[in-house]
């Protein structure tokens, strides 16, 4: 089930996903659905700065 779910969620890749709807093989709104269903990780959030 690993390997079915590393695919899927390479069809969200945001280096593949404009491609991918533009082709027809995923709609705006599985990405919508997958998006919404990650989790919100905003707690974790540590701000740097480069100089």
């Amino acid at each position: 089930m690993l390997l079915n779910q590393a695919l899927a969620e390479k069809l969200m890749d945001q280096r593949l996903r404009d491609r991918l709807i533009e082709e027809g093989k995923i709609t705006k709104e599985e990405v919508d659905k997958f998006l919404a269903s990650l989790p919100d990780d905003s707690e974790n959030l540590e701000e740097s700065t480069v100089k």
